[in-house]
Order: structure tokens, then sequence, then C-alpha cells
């Protein structure tokens, strides 16, 4: 029995890092990843409306159909990027993810505590060529720093009742994501 007890521990521990890098590695190998499906939605630099989830499926997996949501897959190596949300009455949220999907930052509009989200992205290169200005706080600009050039603006705004949801849906049109001026 005693000398069973080491080649069952040395499986378990083999099979469970098998098991963590298959994981780990596994949105990197894949083609059908986000980035891809949501490429198929619209262009780089530019917010694009996804469709609410139907019987036929979904651009997103467990789409929740309480929520409108909207994508910008983005492109910072032309330079940062401004991107403008318009909050609504009940819950509007914005999250960044990397080209893999991994989540980097998100806000909502109750943290912003404005009527507009509005922030800037951009890398660690660009973020590092800004000048210093002593006069722009950190409450009059927000920063978004990208671990990556490329990835995804997710925009989802939460719609309560079934009346409003076309107005909640032209809120969303009037997203922007689009070259810092």
């Amino acid at each position: 029995m005693k000398r069973l007890i080491l080649p069952i521990l040395a499986g378990i521990v083999l099979g469970g890092i098998v098991h963590l890098v298959a994981v780990l590695i596994l949105p990197y190998l894949s083609e059908q990843d986000a980035y891809a499906r949501l490429s198929a939605v619209g262009d780089p630099n530019r917010v694009a409306q996804i469709d609410d989830p139907s019987a036929l499926g979904a651009v997103l997996p467990a789409t929740d159909p309480a929520f409108i949501s909207a994508v910008c897959l983005y492109d910072l190596s032309d330079g940062p990027l401004k991107v403008r949300v318009p909050t609504t009455e009940d819950y509007t949220s914005v999250s960044f993810y990397t080209r893999f999907g991994l989540p980097f930052y998100a806000i909502n509009d109750r943290s912003a505590g404005r009527s507009i989200i509005e922030l800037d992205l951009m890398n660690s290169k660009q973020r590092a060529a800004l000048p210093e200005d002593e006069e722009v706080t950190a409450a009059d600009r927000l920063i978004v720093e990208s671990p990556s050039n490329e990835g995804i603006v997710l925009i989802r705004a939460m719609v309560r009742e079934r009346g409003a949801r076309e107005e909640v849906r032209a809120r969303m049109e009037a997203a922007n994501c689009g070259p810092a001026l």
C-alpha cells in the first residue's frame, strides 16, 4: 500500500500541472476567440453594436439579455484613443481586455460620477511620452494604460424595462472610440 501512495500522488500532481498549462495556453491557441468573433462585428477603433442574443445564439457566449452591448476593437499602433460613453439611467460599464481576453481595467457610471465616461487609452510608450502638466489633475483626465497594442473595449448598458430598450440603444450608439486629438 505504501508503494502505491507515491506514484498516485505524483500522477495527481502531474495531471494538475498538465491541466493548468492547458487552460492557460488555450486562449493563445484558439482560432475562434472573442477577438476573432468580434472582428466580424466591426472595424478597429470604432464602436459597433452587438446584436441581442437570440435562439440561434449570440456573438459572445453567456450574454445577459438584460444588457445592450457594444464593442470597440482597438489598435494603438497609430496612437492613443479617446473612449467616450454616455451613461444610462440604470447602469453602464466599460471593460477593457487584451487581445487574448485578459481583463485589465473596468469602470462603471457610479465610479465615474459623470453623465459621460470619458478616458484616454494608450500603451506604456505613449503614456511615457505625455508631457507633465501640473494643471491637469487625475480627476480631469482619466488615462488607461493598455498592456498591449490590440484589445477589446466592451461597453454594456442595463435595460431595466423592455419599453426603454430603444432609448438605451440610442444612447449606446452615441458611444465613440477613436483617435485622441
